[in-house]
C-alpha cells in the first residue's frame, strides 16, 4: 500500500490501523474549544508529524493519520478530509480553508479489479506557504509548489509550480504571484 501498489483495504492490519485512527479522530472532534493542550496530544498521537504552532480545527477526518506530516505554523480550518493511504506532506506556514479534501486513494479503471475491491494510492505534497481556499480538492499524486495559492472550490488534478495562482476545475494557473 505505502509503495503505491494495489492492495485490499480489508486486510486485518489495515483495519486495526484504521480503527485506531477513527477512535483518535472521534476523541479529537469531541474536544472543546478550550482544550488546546488535549487537542495537541491527540494530534501528536494520530499524525506522523505535527510542527510547532500548528492548528487544525475540528472536525477532522483521516484514513490512518500516520501518513500525514504537518509542518510548523500551519493553520487548517474546519472540516479537513485527509485520506492518507500514502504520504500527505504539508509544508510550513500552509493555510488550508474549510472543507478541503486531500485524497490519495486511487481505484482501478477496469471493472473486475474495482469490483474485487483493489485500490492503490499516490502521495500528495504541499509546499511551504501554500494557501488552499475553502472547498479545494487535491487529487492523488499532486505536488503543489511553495508560495502557491489555489482558489476556493478548485480541483487540483495535476502538479502546480511554485508562486502561482491556480483556480477552476481542473485547476489552471492564471498568473504568477509576486515573491
Amino acid at each position: 500500500m505505502l509503495a503505491g501498489e494495489l492492495y485490499l483495504a480489508d486486510d486485518p492490519e489495515l483495519i486495526a490501523d484504521h480503527v485506531r485512527a477513527q477512535e483518535l479522530t472521534e476523541a479529537y472532534n469531541a474536544t472543546g474549544v478550550r482544550e488546546r493542550a488535549r487537542r495537541g496530544e491527540i494530534l501528536r498521537e494520530l499524525l506522523g508529524a505535527l510542527g510547532e504552532d500548528s492548528t487544525i480545527r475540528p472536525p477532522l477526518r483521516v484514513d490512518y493519520g500516520s501518513q500525514i506530516r504537518v509542518g510548523s505554523g500551519v493553520f487548517v480550518n474546519f472540516g479537513l478530509v485527509a485520506l492518507d493511504v500514502v504520504d500527505i506532506t504539508i509544508g510550513d506556514d500552509v493555510q488550508i480553508g474549510p472543507n478541503v479534501q486531500l485524497l490519495t486513494p486511487l481505484h482501478p479503471l477496469e471493472a473486475g479489479p474495482r469490483r474485487a475491491k483493489w485500490e492503490n494510492a499516490a502521495p500528495i505534497t504541499i509546499g511551504d506557504n501554500v494557501w488552499l481556499g475553502g472547498g479545494v480538492i487535491v487529487c492523488p499524486g499532486v505536488t503543489i509548489g511553495a508560495d502557491t495559492v489555489v482558489g476556493a472550490g478548485s480541483v487540483v488534478t495535476r502538479d502546480l509550480p511554485a508562486g502561482v495562482l491556480a483556480v477552476g476545475n481542473p485547476a489552471r494557473v492564471v498568473r504568477e504571484l509576486p515573491a
